[in-house]
């Protein structure tokens, strides 16, 4: 009974967060405030990109996709590392305008405190485009370009559910760093497909969070997270992450403790390469498709157009959502890929 009171209780607040989500991301919201003229040869065109941090796999793959994509059609690219902190991010964003760019991209460190580059931007005549994380819809901007991280995680609680059956899911969540909305948006998505297809299956729940912890997105705060998680709660059987970097050292941790094979390790969301190699070898469950090359060609590429002059862009803008998993990981995986 507590089982399904707290489930409608989950699904209740994810309906409600979506809900919120589709009102800040209405398509009919002016695009941004900043009007642009067209620039016709691109060759003349310059772009700020803001990293909120280079310190993890995923970031770095990010940036030099974005740079790769913008050498191909000649623009230039001015990128700055943030290192995680906001306050510096401000201050990238203000050595960026002063290049007099033509457009920001920013990956924000955090969504409310990124509202005043934005702001900062649009005083100065400049577009923002927000690329993989969310921010407030209070900020100035054209449009977020993002996996869809409610989705994917969704997708990869589904795939849970199936795998575990009846057995009691014992969930361990290791998340990245509080406040943040991408990680609330993956967590609560694989609750979500966890207790959906529960219901589907057997009318019941049968799970429980035993506990969380905060690894900072990085295998090295994944890998001593998951070390007090294991001592706090030793009953768990699960546990899930909100990337693979995390992941990564989580199962370093389960197996420096003697637990290789008694806890899954998933994560909500990326496709690093390492977790795909897992996957096939049978020791990682299964992950959200969220390439970063794919996000960063996506943010170019709209990028361009409205440098070009086309204004007509939705306010959110995902790519695919997908579970990959030993049914499909072939499918997915690049023994080359940056990430």
């Amino acid at each position: 009974m507590k089982n399904m009171k707290y489930a409608a209780a989950l699904i209740f607040i994810v309906l409600m967060g979506s809900a919120l989500a589709a009102c800040s991301d209405r398509s009919d919201k002016p695009a941004s405030a900043v009007k642009v003229e067209a620039i016709s040869d691109l060759k003349d065109a310059t772009i700020g990109l803001s990293m909120q941090t280079l310190g993890a796999p995923y970031f770095v793959a990010q940036q030099k996709a974005v740079e790769r994509e913008a050498e191909k059609i000649g623009v230039k690219v001015f990128s700055v590392d943030a290192q995680g902190d906001m306050n510096k991010q401000l201050s990238d964003v203000e050595d960026l305008l002063s290049k007099k760019i033509d457009l920001l991209i920013i990956n924000p460190v955090d969504p409310m405190g990124a509202i005043a580059a934005t702001k900062a931007a649009a005083k100065a005549g400049v577009p923002v485009i927000v690329m993989d994380n969310s921010i407030s819809a209070e900020a100035d901007y054209v449009t977020i370009i993002q996996s869809n991280n409610m989705d994917n995680g969704e997708l990869v609680g589904i795939w849970l559910a199936n795998k575990m059956g009846n057995t009691e899911v014992k969930l361990g969540v290791l998340s990245g760093n509080q406040g943040n909305l991408l990680g609330v948006d993956r967590r609560m998505g694989v609750i979500k497909g966890l207790v959906e297809e529960q219901l589907r299956k057997s009318n019941q729940t049968n799970f429980k969070v035993v506990t969380q912890g905060w690894g900072a997105w990085s295998q090295e705060g994944g890998l001593k997270a998951a070390e007090d998680m294991i001592v706090a709660s030793p009953d768990m059987n699960v546990l899930v992450a909100e990337n693979d970097s995390m992941a990564l050292g989580a199962l370093k941790a389960i197996q420096n403790a003697g637990k290789e094979g008694k806890i899954l390790v998933l994560a909500a969301a990326d496709g690093q390469k390492e977790a795909l190699e897992l996957i096939k070898e049978g020791k990682y469950g299964a992950t959200g498709l969220n390439d970063p090359a794919l996000v960063a060609k996506t943010t170019l590429e709209t990028a361009v157009k409205y440098l070009q002059g086309d204004t007509n862009i939705p306010k959110l803008i995902n790519t695919e959502a997908q579970v990959i998993s030993s049914d499909n990981v072939d499918k997915y995986y690049n023994k080359d890929a940056d990430f």
